[in-house]
């Protein structure tokens, strides 16, 4: 049988060892990772999603609707895909020399503000889909795919729709070339 007073030396000691590594743990709060932010894909979404409705031979539509970012940081939409059209490509438009407005890439992309909103617009920004391999029909359904400058994705289905506007012309250069009006009075194409 031991002493009482080995007991309580020993005792002692536990407590000390004990209070000892507690102190070289730190905090709960800082011992845990930092939680890293979601995935620019899983924060925006896209709100009244639509494709202008066109026959195959017009070459080119495009996709409209609200980029809606719902994270504390800014998203950054760098591409998009599809497999009814050979090409994706994210436009803006802007104000020719001539005071008319034409239609270009969008260097960069599209920056969708931290808790904001980008407007996907005929006249206005938009995505779109050239080389079309198919009629879009009202009421059909397509598929797009949309790229983040993080690598991440997300699906986005818009339904096809009639529309008659957009008369903006094509600025030479990118994929489709060329000057191109956008209006059915100059007989050339029309994306919306």
């Amino acid at each position: 049988m031991a002493s009482p007073m080995r007991t309580l030396l020993f005792a002692a000691a536990c407590l000390a060892a004990g209070a000892a590594l507690t102190g070289c743990g730190g905090t709960g709060a800082a011992a845990a990772p930092e939680a890293s932010p979601p995935a620019q894909a899983q924060a925006v979404t896209v709100e009244d999603a639509w494709v202008k409705a066109v026959p195959a031979e017009d070459g080119m539509t495009a996709l409209f609707g609200v980029l809606v970012n719902d994270a504390g940081q800014e998203a950054h939409l760098v591409a998009a895909s599809t497999s009814v059209a050979g090409t994706v490509e994210l436009h803006e438009v802007v104000t020719g020399e001539d005071g008319t407005p034409v239609m270009r890439p969008k260097e960069g992309g599209f920056v969708i503000g931290a808790d904001g909103r980008h407007p996907l617009e005929p006249g206005a920004d938009h995505i779109m889909l050239m080389e079309l391999g198919e009629d879009l029909e009202p009421g059909e359904e397509v598929e797009v795919e949309l790229e983040f400058a993080d690598g991440s994705t997300t699906e986005v289905s818009a339904p096809v729709k009639d529309f008659a506007g957009g008369e903006e012309n094509y600025e030479g250069g990118g994929s489709g070339g060329g000057a191109h009006g956008h209006g059915e009075t100059d007989g050339s194409e029309d994306h919306g």
